[in-house]
């Protein structure tokens, strides 16, 4: 979509219930602060043009559903989406999730957290710039209730392995990664995202994990809330 049809996209519809800014947010971002209720909180990092957040949104209206993205156009174009499927559970966050982890996001707070597709960084100078580094690792599973879930879906095998060894390493209190089923579509937009989308039908690989919390985890520097 041209930036000049989001705009004119944009207009026709409220999104401020939907679209928040980083500096509009509560100092802590919890279900009563952002939806008024007491409903299990879920946050999806780099939602890209939304599509899981609307379809997941939908499906469970009794779940809550944060979706934050770095790129300000595609975080409007899912805020559009949630508008138009009047959504009431779910809203998008314009900025970057690594600050948001590391103190704006009690302990054990979440029900899950959902990294689907990241952007790989392909250069091998830039792959420090990966979100699933081990200092995000440690704060998004810090925020995860014992049981939660840590879900996690790429199509870059590099990645997918070396995420897989950073989360055993700098996340000991998850259990095993367990694997994701993959249903087949029913229609086109029946995927976890656009990228899952796009892989599938041209026939590459999608790796799919997700974990759960056994264990509450350690205390470290920039735990909040206890």
């Amino acid at each position: 979509m041209p930036r000049r049809s989001i705009r004119a996209t944009a207009a026709q519809f409220d999104l401020r219930p939907v679209l928040r800014e980083v500096g509009d947010l509560p100092a802590q971002l919890t279900s009563p602060l952002l939806f008024g209720n007491e409903r299990p909180l879920e946050i999806e990092v780099g939602s890209g043009k939304g599509l899981f957040m609307q379809s997941v949104s939908a499906a469970n209206p009794k779940t809550n559903f944060v979706g934050v993205e770095i790129a300000r156009k595609y975080a409007t174009m899912a805020a559009i989406r949630l508008a138009r499927s009047d959504a009431k559970n779910a809203l998008m966050i314009a900025g970057d999730a690594e600050p948001l982890f590391a103190s704006r996001i009690p302990v054990e707070l979440l029900a899950a957290v959902h990294v689907y597709f990241p952007d790989p960084w392909w250069k091998a100078k830039h792959k420090s710039r990966r979100v699933l580094n081990d200092q995000f690792i440690a704060n998004a599973v810090r925020t995860l209730q014992v049981g939660g879930r840590f879900h996690f879906w790429t199509d870059v095998l590099d990645y997918f392995s070396s995420t897989i060894e950073r989360m055993a390493m700098v996340a000991p209190e998850l259990g095993p990664p367990l694997p994701e089923v993959c249903t087949e579509a029913k229609h086109e937009l029946d995927y976890r995202t656009h990228f899952e989308r796009r892989s599938r039908q041209h026939a590459i690989p999608v790796y799919r994990v997700y974990y759960r919390k056994l264990q509450s985890s350690p205390e470290r520097p920039t735990d909040i809330g206890g």
